[in-house]
């Protein structure tokens, strides 16, 4: 048992990277946020990140995102990449065969007969098709408990290639695109040029264009992706990682503030195009920290601008700086999907369903 250094109560749920429980986080910010400066800070020594966004005198602004960095050519921005347009990116790529596991695979017309004739082959899963999945090797926030935290090592090692080498990769079963992460965020200019190459050249048949992101990025570029995601099926994922905004900054270094504008803003464009879901939420469950009383409030939010937004809730599993940390609960998860659907949301998804277990926290 492991025990909050301001409330005193201990709980398995107490990260040690943070010391402090998800209450004091929440509720008594003032007092937690020298522990919580401490563990992001401690976080990125080791990967020879900026511990802060640095804000230069002199310095080129960057606006990419929300942490609207000011710095020298050849240094590095928050997110670990130096200045410039992003014609090059660190990123890899895999094929996935569909249907695949994706945060909105049960809305997504490579699974479902949603959008089938136009922007599916078939009315129902897509078998003999594929995924291209990119991943880009960056992120402009700082999560603790990230899931793929191992490509932080990659821009140390990777090449970056062009829009047009990524755009190559695309084959006559490649039914989807996904650009996810790390977070596409800070490389966003190359996954939009690659995204219009491939339409380009393909503009023949269907190949879908998604996102998966925390959402922090310039406006102007999200409706961008937006505008590529509404013409070829595809899909904006957002996760909505916490709603208060102090749990948010214990858990990722960075406000959630831009993020719920941008989900709000690429919302309103839902009908645009009402066939397929053009925006879907997703919340992962931290045991201790994201609990019903931060998805209720996601779940209001998302309920207030359509009830029919898809809401993927998924399991938590130990990872990075929060390895000690317990997986998701059933009872958790349940208590989470009755507040979502108290909130008045229809679309509710469990994922990572293999990762939940039965029991309690108070004995793992």
């Amino acid at each position: 048992m492991k025990q909050c250094y301001l409330c005193g109560k201990c709980a398995v749920t107490v990260a040690q990277v943070l010391g402090v429980c998800g209450e004091c986080a929440r509720d008594r910010f003032a007092d937690a946020e020298p522990f919580i400066e401490q563990a992001h800070t401690a976080s990125r020594r080791p990967f020879q990140l900026p511990e802060k966004p640095p804000q230069i005198d002199g310095g080129l602004p960057c606006a990419i995102c929300a942490q609207d960095c000011r710095f020298p050519k050849g240094d590095l921005g928050y997110c670990g990449l130096p200045h410039g347009g992003r014609k090059r990116a660190k990123v890899s790529w895999y094929f996935d065969p569909l249907p695949t596991n994706c945060v909105a695979d049960f809305v997504c017309p490579a699974r479902t007969d949603c959008g089938y004739p136009q922007f599916s082959y078939c009315p129902g899963p897509e078998y003999g098709y594929q995924n291209l999945a990119v991943f880009y090797e960056a992120c402009s926030l700082n999560c603790l408990f990230c899931q793929n935290w191992q490509y932080r090592f990659g821009p140390q090692r990777s090449k970056a290639v062009s829009a047009a080498q990524l755009a190559d990769a695309v084959n006559e079963r490649t039914a989807c695109v996904c650009f996810f992460g790390g977070d596409p965020t800070p490389q966003l200019p190359h996954s939009l040029e690659a995204a219009r190459l491939i339409l380009e050249r393909h503009r023949d048949r269907i190949v879908r264009i998604c996102w998966e992101t925390a959402g922090n990025m310039h406006p102007k570029l999200l409706d961008r992706a937006a505008g590529i995601a509404l013409q070829s099926g595809g899909c904006v994922k957002i996760d909505l990682k916490a709603w208060t905004e102090s749990l948010y900054i214990a858990l990722t270094g960075t406000s959630n503030r831009r993020t719920l504008e941008n989900f709000e803003r690429v919302a309103g464009r839902i009908p645009e195009r009402p066939e397929v879901p053009l925006v879907v939420a997703s919340t992962l469950l931290v045991p201790g920290y994201v609990d019903v009383t931060e998805v209720a409030s996601i779940a209001r939010f998302i309920a207030r601008l359509d009830p029919e937004i898809p809401y993927s809730l998924l399991a938590f599993h130990p990872d990075f700086l929060m390895g000690d940390v317990p997986s998701t609960s059933s009872e958790h998860m349940r208590r989470c999907i009755d507040a979502a659907q108290d909130a008045g949301l229809r679309r509710i998804h469990i994922g990572n369903r293999h990762l939940l277990w039965e029991g309690n926290y108070a004995n793992p």
